[in-house]
């Protein structure tokens, strides 16, 4: 389930260096009167406030944002967490007494031990005290399957899966509201939920209505496990939130917000080119064939932060934005509505940076507070729920798992290989290589299934198990399949097949194991050298692996593993590295592991 573009820290601080601070205007149409002139009485502003891919994250996620100093420099401020999300939206809202708070998709799913240890309900009960108006499904809504989501936004405690609900409170409320999903359909063809909603605002004489259509990825079934979205369709985002738009028009709506859990990804500065001519990514084809009524389209999925007043290539402009990833941003967005003709006449857009606590990253670096930056508190709400959430997770939160001698990262090295990656490939060829798990003599990592790194102070420290957690959020367990040498070359080759031939997603392996590629040859000859401590892999002898339940079922694009029966079936996949950690005496911490099992020749 499980894997986003998922980029590294460092690259996703790159690409948002100078976009943070930019504000976006898209000036007043021609024929209609600005802002100064007599019928500014007659316009009304709104101010959506918007956020995407918050993914659980309750607590700081101990992530800088990259930004201009006063000196013109470059500065890292800490930011993300709940309750400073929180009084950031508040601190918006009282700007004007028209507003909606959105989300476009992944509220939750990969979500840390604090949320996910209670099925996101501590989640969903934050973004209640958000104000939250409008949240579009996101694909890892789905990792639990639809009849959880709905529980999710019905509320009840009725067991869906494994782990029972209710376990915080013994009660839950559901989702004050409302998930969006235009393109996904049901077996009798109605959609999940609703497709759009609306919100009035303004006095009764001169009412502003807004739109709001919520969709996600088409390709969600491909990153997400078979039983997450068994009996679902996932249509075309473009032709489905278009269909809304008669029916909202019929409503009298005045602006139209797409919602949708998708993106893109760009590197220059928003705030000098507001064409985004370097916008890259599947949101680009779906935004060409929005229909023109589409006022403004929040994006996600990419964990990008962008601003961008995007002009199609039927001349027409569309306001588009994301705010990144977990709660470090927030996009304010001001529209306004002429009330005499209900044209929108002005809008506008900026990333605001919810600053939160200091930290010290990967490198030992403290990233410290910005005085030139809003700073928030924590929203008294929220840190109690937060806090209650802290002590029913405490005992397994802290349970110690281990010490490292350094900080172990996803950071990759020039032939994709990770640490972190090789780290939890050994814990589950660990997990699985005795012969009564299956006697596993490879295993491999998906690198999207890592999602955060493990961080201990310079010279060395413990972790916890919610920290293992956090880099291991899915609840996957691990599978012993059984292929050739030559199927296992083929697996090889699909790292840079077929959905993987644009962005090569590579397999992280477990020591032992060895193998190079040279993306200059042809594909499906990339592959070479596979070897096995020391010994050639032979195309035809038999070979047992490990991996997680999501690759065994064909995610990521590695087909080749699609029904394949397993030998055996082995614990979660974070509970593996729980234990290979625990293995280790604390009086030798662990080191990160090399990044020399893949070579990569051109």
């Amino acid at each position: 389930m499980r894997s986003d573009p998922q980029p590294s820290c460092r690259r996703i601080l790159h690409a948002v260096a100078t976009l943070l601070a930019a504000t976006l205007f898209v000036g007043t149409p021609a024929g209609a009167q600005s802002a100064s002139t007599p019928a500014q009485a007659e316009e009304i502003t709104v101010k959506i406030i918007a956020f995407n891919d918050l993914h659980g994250h309750l607590d700081p996620p101990q992530l800088a944002i990259r930004t201009q100093g006063p000196d013109g420099r470059s500065m890292r401020v800490p930011a993300g967490g709940a309750a400073y999300l929180a009084d950031a939206i508040r601190t918006l809202k009282q700007h004007t007494p028209y507003h909606a708070v959105v989300s476009a998709g992944d509220l939750v799913g990969a979500s840390p031990l604090l949320s996910a240890l209670f099925l996101d309900e501590p989640t969903v009960l934050a973004a209640n005290l958000f104000g939250l108006d409008f949240n579009a499904v996101g694909n890892h809504e789905f990792d639990r399957g639809a009849a959880e989501l709905q529980r999710l936004q019905d509320g009840g405690c009725t067991q869906h899966i494994s782990r029972p609900p209710c376990i915080l409170d013994g009660h839950f409320q559901g989702a004050r509201f409302g998930f969006l999903a235009a393109n996904v359909f049901q077996r009798d063809g109605s959609t999940l939920f609703p497709a759009a909603g609306i919100k009035v605002f303004g006095p009764d004489a001169r009412q502003v209505k807004i739109g709001f259509i919520g969709a996600t990825l088409k390709g969600t079934p491909a990153i997400v496990t078979p039983a997450g979205v068994a009996g679902l369709r996932f249509g075309d985002e473009a032709d489905a939130i278009n269909a809304q738009i008669p029916q909202l028009r019929a409503q009298g709506v005045h602006a139209i917000v797409a919602l949708i859990h998708q993106g893109g990804t760009t590197t220059g500065r928003q705030d000098a080119d507001r064409q985004c001519l370097d916008l890259e990514g599947e949101i680009v084809p779906i935004i060409e064939r929005l229909d023109p009524a589409i006022d403004v389209v929040v994006s996600g999925h990419t964990h990008r932060a962008y601003l961008c007043d995007y002009r199609r290539a039927d001349g027409s402009n569309v306001l588009l934005t994301s705010a990144g990833q977990y709660g470090t941003l927030l996009t304010e967005i001001d529209l306004t509505v002429d009330t005499r003709n209900g044209t929108v006449v002005g809008r506008s857009a900026r990333n605001v940076i919810v600053q939160s606590e200091p930290f010290t990253d990967a490198d030992g670096a403290a990233v410290g507070l910005a005085a030139s930056q809003p700073r928030f508190d924590k929203d008294p709400a929220v840190e109690a729920l937060l806090q209650r959430t802290r002590i029913a997770a405490a005992p397994l939160a802290a349970r110690l798992s281990g010490r490292l001698a350094a900080a172990i990262t996803r950071r990759p090295a020039d032939s994709g290989e990770n640490s972190l990656g090789n780290l939890v490939a050994d814990a589950h060829l660990a997990a699985t290589h005795a012969a009564d798990k299956g006697g596993a003599q490879i295993a491999f990592m998906n690198p999207g299934g890592l999602r955060a790194d493990l961080i201990v102070p310079v010279g060395g420290g413990d972790v916890d198990y919610a920290q293992l957690f956090k880099a291991q959020p899915f609840g996957n367990h691990l599978v012993v399949l059984q292929l050739t040498g030559r199927q296992l070359k083929m697996l090889l080759e699909q790292q840079f097949a077929g959905r993987n031939r644009e962005r090569p997603r590579v397999l992280l392996p477990s020591a032992g194991f060895t193998y190079r590629y040279d993306l200059s040859r042809p594909a499906g000859q990339r592959v070479s050298a596979m070897r096995l401590h020391g010994a050639d892999i032979v195309p035809e002898r038999t070979y047992r692996i490990t991996v997680n339940n999501y690759l065994a079922a064909g995610g990521d694009g590695f087909g080749l593993l699609r029904g394949l029966a397993p030998v055996a079936e082995g614990m979660p996949d974070v509970d593996a590295l729980d234990a290979y950690l625990r293995s280790h005496s604390p009086a030798t911490p662990l080191a990160p592991p090399a990044t020399d099992r893949i070579r990569r020749v051109h």
